[in-house]
């Protein structure tokens, strides 16, 4: 944990950190046979969601999931029908959110703390993937890359969130279950917040900001939080 005074806005990584993308693996069973293939989908997902970023293109997150889904069916070689997709689509807006999340958001905004979130997600009509799980309200804005058109980790992306906020990137810390989003949060200026989800962890290599917190569950990261902030 650092010793640096903490930031006073929290901003929430939202797929996976705050909603479980695991109910999404019955469709990967039926389809590829193997529900471990949702892994597989969402790696490549955000590889090439970067990969388009460094090559200064881009389409709307929902739009490249569906692509990644079309390209794992062809390297498996399965047949997809367009109802797996729509089933896709369905599954992505009514993921719940994970159980330790609605505590330790209450715990953090009873600490003072301002809370909003950040996705790679594009905007969407109301009801929105937040408001459907039940935690939309906890936060006080969203915001989605889809704006300046450009995936996370990129700089601009946690760039936006300060200016719209009218703070500065020191204020801010990024809290998400993706190191690769707490090392782009922190190369920004940001301070960075782990939460280990099952298949995340810290990237021990020389060079890479090791996350200014860490812990296996989201109540015991605010605890951590709030206590350096007391300190």
């Amino acid at each position: 944990m650092s010793d640096q005074k903490p930031a006073s806005v929290l901003v929430f990584d939202v797929n996976e950190t705050l909603l479980d993308i695991t109910t999404l693996t019955p469709l990967f069973g039926r389809v590829f046979g193997d529900e471990a293939v949702l892994r597989e989908w969402f790696a490549q997902l955000v590889l090439y969601s970067q990969a388009l970023t460094l090559s200064q293109r881009y389409l709307p997150f929902g739009e490249l999931g569906i692509g990644t889904l079309k390209m794992l069916a062809d390297i498996h070689q399965v047949t997809l029908d367009e109802s797996d997709i729509d089933e896709l689509k369905s599954r992505m807006a009514n993921m719940p959110a994970h159980p330790d999340v609605a505590p330790a958001l209450e715990r953090l905004t009873q600490a003072g703390f301002r809370l909003v979130t950040l996705t790679n997600s594009p905007a969407g009509a109301s009801p929105t993937p937040l408001e459907k799980a039940g935690i939309s309200d906890s936060f006080e804005q969203h915001f989605s890359v889809d704006t300046v058109k450009q995936f996370k980790p990129a700089p601009d992306t946690y760039r936006y969130v300060a200016d719209q906020l009218g703070i500065e990137l020191e204020d801010i810390c990024m809290v998400a279950c993706h190191v690769w989003d707490t090392i782009g949060a922190q190369a920004a200026g940001c301070k960075g917040a782990l939460v280990t989800r099952p298949h995340n962890a810290v990237l021990p290599a020389s060079n890479v900001p090791v996350p200014d917190y860490v812990a296996d569950e989201l109540m015991a990261l605010a605890e951590q939080i709030i206590a350096a902030n007391a300190a």
